[in-house]
C-alpha cells in the first residue's frame, strides 16, 4: 500500500478588512514613524548634538540628578517639545538630558497633558 503525501492547503487566510485595531501598538508605531522628522533623530549630525548636551549636563539627569555612566538610559530631551520644527529640534539650548525613568513616566504624561 502506497503512502500518502501531504498536500499543500490552497486555501489562504483572509486579509483583514480593518487597517488596524483600536489600541494596535505596531500600528501606532508605523503612524508614529511616517512623520519625516522621525528620521533625524537616526542622523549623525543628531548623534553628536545629543552626545554634546550629556557631556555639557555631565551625564546628570536634570530633573532627580542621577549621574548616569550608561549613555544608553539618558535622553537627550526637548524642552520645548518640537512637534516637527526644525529650528527647535536642532536647538541645543532647547535640550537637556533626563534619564530614561524621568523622561519615560513624567516628562511622557507632561507632554500628554500639554497639547
Amino acid at each position: 500500500m502506497g503512502r500518502l503525501k501531504s498536500l499543500s492547503s490552497r486555501l489562504s487566510s483572509p486579509r483583514s478588512r480593518l487597517a488596524y485595531l483600536p489600541g494596535d501598538r505596531q500600528a501606532f508605531d508605523r503612524k508614529r514613524d511616517e512623520q519625516a522628522w522621525r528620521r533625524w533623530y537616526k542622523t549623525a549630525r543628531w548623534q553628536k548634538l545629543r552626545m554634546d548636551v550629556l557631556v555639557r549636563d555631565l551625564f546628570t539627569c536634570q530633573r532627580c540628578g542621577l549621574i548616569e555612566a550608561d549613555t544608553s538610559q539618558l535622553v537627550a530631551d526637548h524642552r520645548k517639545p518640537h512637534r516637527g520644527v526644525e529650528a527647535l529640534f536642532w536647538d541645543v539650548l532647547n535640550l537637556w538630558t533626563l534619564c530614561k525613568p524621568c523622561h519615560d513616566g513624567w516628562k511622557q504624561r507632561l507632554e500628554a497633558r500639554d497639547p
